[in-house]
């Protein structure tokens, strides 16, 4: 096995030097004139080469159908959720005008879907239902330092009353006792009552805590004038009487400073076989930036992302029952950076590689490590190289998912860094003391590497740029085969196009892989040209769809119970070697902690090919796979379509 890359690699030099010398010695000065493009899609689209190399093709939606796709999910009808949302275009946010499409890659076609809020910079993840989940969005864009015309910021209200709640509107006016300002809420708030506290000893009363409301606010008037220095207590206009006494507010520095990215609270499921969002309630916090991630009993949880006024959710974290349509905390907080990769393991717990795509300080929650949820304690996986480059890393749980092993790409400093890490490294989470070990190193520092996990058990690492957001013309036209079994990287064809921020990647039940987005902050490497969302979507068909046939799958049934079996036909089933249980991506941001390659034990006979999935819960999740079969060349069948209850 070992051997398998380099023979490759000396085949497609013998093919490139066999053209070129053909070329030559048909006429040689003609050679020279060839140009080199025409020469690279001459060498790329012969047959050896793409059998030993795989291609990528370019597909461009008619301009009615094109939008800034940020989000991706493929659904159990075998089409392609692309979610803009606004699509990082301020004016579409202005205007409210949202952007869904899906498309079927077998028939090409396109359908705009209307879609019910900001769900820029969302969060999802597939319900065992079939549907998908999304939650958190956009409620505003971030105004730079000196774009802000308002000085505002945040605004902590207090309820004294131990008796009742208040709902304050939007539109609340906040006039500070010492500065004499007057400041206007944005939204409305609700602020719980006061909590009697009692001394535990002699059971008599201590005080009130007072009941807190957090709310954005804004200066009536524009300027500098209107900012403030320090810490106010703030009378609320409207009220009287015990409401006047009781609730006020308290404001730190309200200044001219850059606003960060404002979340939503909006959750939804978006059924697949009526294609439209479904709403469902709304979640506590507001998240722009969150992760979802499936637990065993097929709650979803949700994690981190900045909230409604635009600070970084406060290790508040909570729990989607699908049965319910509604939101619990969890009983303890734990705080992550925005998007962090968070996957469910087979004990139970939630495992945390480290990487994340972007918001938070860099000295909080960004230690790698296995969480117990339900007890809140975090237990440190060490070994990891390049630690203060996480940020824009890529997490994949490496085929397959029974290995428990986990392999974190490239990464970036925090923030706006020009740092950028050529590292793999790989945790073993079955070992007696896991820890973080190199892997093979990629030829560049990378950020926002895309990595693929195919039928055949290798992983497509492409894409992503050395610097933050393509800046510099740095964006990286590689693709790399990862092969768990041996450790190495293998060369295939380079992409046509460049992909960093806004990007990602989702493999088709044809076992083709699809990529979508990017959003380059420059197009040329002096950093004076604006970059341009990239609207194009990317087609890689991997080198094992360029072999002469490949095995057939049908029949067998449409529900297989964990710990169950079901029968297929292939007329290949004697040449089988591996089946494999996939769960459809949904990819956003450098995170897709959907995407995990199941092994099933299965027997042949004759034609028939009978399937046992794994009993676990916590690895087998319930929900819709893709079933492929490959057979000993490594080619894969067409996927079939299993749900698991």
């Amino acid at each position: 096995m070992k051997d398998r890359a380099g023979r490759r690699r000396a085949r497609r030099f013998a093919i490139g030097t066999a053209v070129v010398v053909a070329l030559a010695g048909m006429n040689g000065p003609w050679l020279y004139r060839f140009s080199t493009e025409k020469y690279h899609q001459y060498k790329i689209n012969q047959p050896e080469y793409k059998a030993a190399n795989g291609k990528w093709e370019i597909i461009e939606f008619p301009e009615k159908y094109r939008q800034n796709t940020i989000h991706a999910a493929l659904l159990r009808t075998g089409k392609v959720l692309m979610v803009a949302g606004s699509g990082n275009n301020q004016d579409n946010s202005d205007d409210k005008q949202y952007d869904t499409r899906i498309w079927d890659p077998v028939k090409g076609t396109i359908k705009k879907v209307p879609t019910p809020s900001d769900l820029f910079c969302t969060g999802h993840t597939q319900l065992a239902n079939g549907n998908l989940l999304i939650a958190g969005g956009t409620k505003r864009y971030e105004k730079l330092k000196g774009d802000v015309t308002k000085a505002g910021g945040l605004m902590v209200v207090h309820n004294e009353n131990p008796d009742k709640p208040i709902t304050l509107p939007a539109g609340t006016k906040f006039t500070g006792k010492e500065n004499g300002k007057t400041f206007v809420s944005k939204d409305p708030v609700l602020v719980p009552r006061a909590e009697k506290v009692f001394d535990p000893a002699t059971g008599a009363f201590v005080r009130n805590d007072p009941g807190l409301g957090r709310i954005y606010v804004e200066a009536q008037k524009s300027g500098s004038a209107y900012e403030t220095g320090t810490e106010d207590n703030y009378r609320i206009q409207g009220l009287s009487g015990a409401d006047a006494r009781n609730t006020y507010g308290i404001a730190q520095k309200l200044a001219l400073d850059k606003k960060d990215f404002q979340g939503i609270r909006d959750a939804f499921e978006f059924d697949p076989v009526a294609e439209k969002y479904i709403k469902v309630d709304p979640m506590h916090e507001a998240r722009w930036y969150p992760t979802l991630t499936t637990l065993g009993d097929g709650k979803i949880l949700s994690v981190s992302g900045l909230d409604d006024i635009g600070q970084l959710v406060p290790g508040k974290n909570e729990v989607y029952d699908p049965k319910t349509k509604a939101w619990t905390y969890t009983d303890k907080v734990r705080q992550f950076p925005t998007y962090p990769a968070l996957f469910l393991m087979q004990n139970g717990k939630i495992f945390y590689s480290g990487a994340n795509a972007g918001y938070g300080p860099d000295d909080v929650g960004r230690t790698p490590g296995i969480w117990d949820v339900e007890t809140n304690k975090f237990t440190k996986v060490p070994g990891m190289s390049d630690a203060d480059m996480l940020e824009t890393a890529n997490t994949v749980l490496l085929p397959p998912a029974q290995d428990e092993k986990y392999m974190v790409i490239g990464g970036g400093g925090v923030g706006e860094s020009k740092l950028s890490s050529e590292k793999t490294r790989i945790a073993d989470l079955k070992a007696d003391d896991p820890k973080f070990v190199d892997g093979p190193s990629l030829e560049k520092g990378t950020r926002y590497p895309q990595a693929s996990i195919l039928p055949d058990d290798s992983v497509l690492v492409s894409g992503g740029s050395e610097d933050y957001r393509g800046r510099g013309d740095s964006n990286i036209l590689q693709a790399r085969l990862y092969h768990p079994d041996t450790n190495e990287f293998e060369q295939v064809a380079d992409p046509l196009v460049g992909r960093n921020y806004h990007s990602g990647s989702i493999l088709l039940p044809d076992g083709r892989l699809m990529f979508f987005g990017s959003d380059s902050l420059y197009a040329d490497k002096a950093n004076t040209k604006p970059g341009k969302f990239e609207q194009r979507i990317e087609i890689y068909t991997p080198p094992y769809l360029y072999r002469d046939s490949r095995p057939d799958l049908s029949g067998g049934p449409q529900t297989i119970a964990r710990g169950g079996s079901g029968t297929f036909t292939s007329r290949a089933a004697s040449t089988v070697k591996k089946v494999r249980l996939i769960r459809p991506s949904a990819s956003t941001h450098v995170t897709d902690v959907d995407q995990r390659s199941i092994a099933l034990d299965f027997t042949a006979d004759g034609d028939k090919l009978t399937v046992t999935v794994p009993t676990g819960k916590n690895l087998v999740q319930s929900g819709w796979y893709m079933m492929f079969v490959t057979d000993g060349e490594g080619t894969p069948s067409k996927a079939e379509w299993v749900r698991v209850p």
